[in-house]
């Protein structure tokens, strides 16, 4: 997951990385971390979640609780 210029390209350069998500990591593995503190930040900044993002941001915040 990061933080990157609309104007870059999906797969292109990026500005921060801010998490990860693997949906195939095995049981008891970390699959889904977010910078729930950096993330906030840029969202100050004026940065839009995708839809995706915004799920597994919900995801994982249900799961830190």
């Amino acid at each position: 997951m990061v933080v990157a210029d609309s104007r870059n390209a999906r797969d292109g350069r990026f500005i921060e990385r801010v998490g990860f998500y693997d949906p195939k990591a095995p049981e008891g593995r970390e699959g889904l971390r977010v910078d729930m503190e950096r993330l906030a930040y840029w969202q100050g900044k004026g940065a839009q979640l995708s839809d995706t993002a915004a799920r597994l941001v919900k995801q994982f915040g249900s799961k830190a609780s």
